[in-house]
């Protein structure tokens, strides 16, 4: 368990201690996790719980799944104002460059053909994505919008933070499936798989917070 993740404040946050570190580290996190979105959903096996929704509404609406992503990520932003969530730098890049790495990767990532390049990039894209949570997490710049709603549900109405990560992605895969999204075995396997892997990488890298540093901007 990594007791060092700990919740920086966005003025904290330009004053932490390895800041270029931590800038490439969620650079590198955020556009891994948005190749492993394309990954999933080029493998024709089915998308994970937000993007099955992504891509109907993009399906829908002629969109782009990244410029879909990207809408969706700052109305759910618009959600933390009741709930009195404060963004970080993370925050406003998880907006705005899973989207753009989705896309990039959609660009030049064929769909899959035969069943076992399928699985391969199904497998690739759920290892892939954990593996950058992890590394953006890891960071100490902010949750991305979508965990930033699940942790201010968690801090408003004191329930635990699985039943309302669980009850969150199943409306919203509930909600995709029923507008004609991509559900498949994929789906099921990321959800099953996706925190354990991001449990045992993260405490692997993750940057720890010096709190002298911290200390010295809040004092400065």
């Amino acid at each position: 368990m990594p007791a060092a993740l700990e919740n920086v404040s966005l003025r904290d946050q330009f004053h932490l201690d390895r800041i270029g570190l931590r800038l490439l580290s969620l650079f590198l996190g955020l556009t891994g996790y948005g190749a492993a979105l394309a990954l999933l959903i080029r493998s024709g096996l089915g998308a994970d719980p937000w993007d099955v929704l992504h891509v109907a509404i993009a399906q829908r609406t002629g969109l782009s799944v990244g410029t879909v992503i990207i809408v969706v990520s700052f109305l759910v932003l618009v959600a933390w104002i009741p709930l009195r969530q404060h963004p970080g730098i993370g925050t406003l890049a998880n907006a705005l460059w899973i989207g753009v790495a989705t896309d990039l990767t959609l660009f030049v990532v064929p769909p899959a053909h035969g069943l076992p390049l399928a699985i391969t990039m199904m497998l690739g894209g759920v290892l892939l994505n954990a593996v950058s949570d992890a590394v953006y997490i890891g960071a100490h710049l902010g949750p991305g919008p979508r965990d930033g709603l699940m942790t201010g549900l968690h801090h408003r109405t004191g329930r635990p933070v699985g039943p309302l990560r669980f009850g969150i992605e199943a409306t919203v895969l509930v909600a995709g499936w029923l507008l004609g999204g991509p559900v498949g075995v994929g789906t099921f396997v990321y959800a099953i798989a996706i925190g354990p892997i991001v449990g045992w990488v993260l405490p692997h890298v993750t940057i720890p917070v010096r709190r002298r540093a911290v200390r010295g901007a809040a004092g400065a």
